[in-house]
């Protein structure tokens, strides 16, 4: 765990303005759809931070900060990747070139982004939702 939570300023100075405002509109993007508990941790070796959405003890995705770069990761379990494998054609060839490019582990396929802009946020939002349906009443969907 962390000591202290990062500000803005922190953040800002970390990541840079543009990619804290694609940080800010993702965390948006995930809390429209999504009611979890959201835990801030030590980012590990290659990130300074990481912030983590879960809910009775499993993952749905994190994000991850440096310096001038942020990360989106989410981890399929088996089944998950059949659902994927099955829709891929619904999803940008970036989406499918970074899945396909992804590390598979003996608990799942660790599949890290690294978005630049808003781009990718529908199929972030479709890949969150092969890992849980959203917990939240939306107006979009």
């Amino acid at each position: 765990m962390l000591d202290t939570i990062p500000n803005e300023e922190e953040m800002t100075s970390l990541v840079g303005k543009s990619l804290y405002d694609v940080w800010n509109k993702l965390c948006a993007l995930i809390d429209e759809k999504y009611d979890m508990d959201c835990l801030w941790d030590k980012g590990g070796k290659v990130w300074k931070y990481e912030y983590k959405y879960r809910r009775g003890g499993k993952t749905l995705c994190a994000l991850y900060a440096r310096e001038n770069c942020v990360g989106f990761m989410i981890i399929f379990g088996k089944n998950e990747r059949l659902k994927f494998e099955t829709e891929r054609e619904n999803y940008g060839k970036e989406i499918q070139e970074i899945y396909d490019k992804a590390q598979t582990y003996h608990d799942g396929k660790w599949i890290m982004f690294e978005p630049v802009d808003t781009s990718l946020f529908n199929d972030f939002i479709k890949l969150l939702r092969i890992k849980r349906r959203p917990n939240r009443k939306s107006s979009y969907y």
